[in-house]
């Protein structure tokens, strides 16, 4: 099995590009929001939970 020569050095000759600022504060923003929505989203459910199981079954 013959391998090329561009597979030796790996990632090493690879260039990586770098976002910018504002792309990646954007991202930033949005997984942020993301995480603060579900966090409601769990508060929401327990509460309901809790407020369910003080229910008489009647």
């Amino acid at each position: 099995m013959i391998r090329s020569l561009a597979a030796a050095h790996g990632f090493g000759s690879r260039t990586a590009r770098t976002a910018s600022s504002r792309l990646t504060g954007a991202v930033a923003a949005s997984l942020a929001l993301g995480s603060l929505s579900l966090c409601l989203v769990v508060v929401i459910a327990a509460m309901s939970i809790r407020v369910a199981s003080a229910m008489p079954i009647g």
